[in-house]
């Protein structure tokens, strides 16, 4: 189990965006498949495996230090990974509940059912040899940041990689609500538990190209307070809401006016990132106009590693004015890529 690899895992059909981007984190890819990569570190490591891949956009987790197995038969693979538990376990003393997470790419058919056979064995074959331990396992993880287990990831019928530890980088599938406008609000929900904050009552939120409403109506049912600028018309729980204020007005143009700043700034429009970036991100981020801000930037017409690039060149107005922003293909997220964070003073 080399501490120079890691097995990432990324939106199924975004592999080589990932891949790309990871070279550019100095990793190489000697395996890949539907939704992970393995990276292995090239070269002198700077910074560690893990607290680079941290930063990564395409990645949605990885597993620290992954060991593998292979065979053909579930009771095969379940002793297999037993044995990497135990001896991974050995000397460490684990009181409280642990996480034990089996999973897998979606896109071979039955793969589903072959990771939860073999979870099941897993489970039986611990229960044996350590009842205590196997009553302690849950399926939970935190939504952000790494945690000690077991994390078991198929990458075929009969080959996993197996960790004890993972990082989460908090994209993840999130409840739809009936009354949203679109399925865009979902993308604002889940950028939420990843910034580690949401609107409150009475905070103030500027959605920009809020049509059909979804970003303004999860502000709104949150009880804050929301200028939603947008051509288009409202909809569904947007469409008439009391917090809502709906301004006809094209969102390039629109500024806060004087002295005026928002709690937070929205911002989802159907148009070339660059112009995003430097007609809307720039003015807001360097006038203060706002104190947290979620910007969704469709990378359909542009490289999206070059236009990673830009966000995160010395040039960048997240780079110059929002210190520890992130940058996530979120889960509800397609060729697209959300940035999130807090606007320095």
């Amino acid at each position: 189990m080399p501490s120079n690899e890691a097995l990432a895992v990324c939106q199924s059909g975004f592999e080589g965006l990932l891949v790309r981007e990871a070279a550019l984190l100095g990793f190489e890819a000697p395996e890949s498949g539907p939704g992970w990569a393995l990276l292995r570190r090239t070269g002198d490591a700077g910074a560690g495996t893990g607290d680079t891949l941290r930063g990564a956009a395409f990645c949605h987790a990885f597993l620290e230090a992954p060991g593998a197995v292979s065979g053909e038969k579930v009771n095969d693979l379940a002793q297999q990974i037993l044995v990497l538990f135990a001896g991974g376990i050995q000397g460490e003393r684990i009181e409280a509940r642990w996480p034990c997470v089996f999973s897998g790419g979606q896109d071979m058919t039955g793969l589903g059912r072959r990771v939860a056979s073999v979870e099941a064995a897993f489970h039986e074959l611990l229960g044996r040899r350590l009842g205590r331990l196997e009553r302690l396992a849950t399926h939970e993880t935190p939504r952000v940041g790494t945690a000690r287990g077991l994390f078991v990831w198929f990458t075929d019928f009969g080959k996993a990689r197996v960790a004890r530890s993972a990082h989460l980088n908090g994209p993840r599938r999130m409840a739809d609500d009936d009354a949203a406008p679109s399925r865009s609000y979902l993308k604002v929900e889940e950028s939420y538990g990843i910034i580690g904050a949401e609107p409150c009552p009475g905070e103030t939120v500027c959605d920009l190209g809020a049509a059909p409403g979804g970003w303004s109506y999860s502000a709104a049912k949150r009880g804050a307070r929301v200028v939603a600028v947008d051509n288009g018309p409202m909809k569904g729980g947007a469409l008439g809401n009391p917090l809502i204020d709906h301004r006809l007005d094209d969102a390039f143009g629109f500024s806060p006016g004087r002295d005026a700043v928002y709690d937070w700034l929205f911002c989802d429009i159907l148009e070339d990132p660059r112009k995003v970036l430097q007609s809307i991100a720039r003015p807001w981020l360097s006038g203060g106009w706002c104190r947290r801000f979620v910007m969704n930037f469709k990378f359909g017409r542009v490289d999206p590693i070059e236009f990673l690039a830009d966000l995160r060149g010395p040039d960048s107005p997240f780079v110059k004015h929002a210190p520890g922003f992130r940058i996530v293909q979120l889960y509800h997220d397609r060729e697209e890529l959300t940035v999130m964070g807090m606007v320095k003073a």
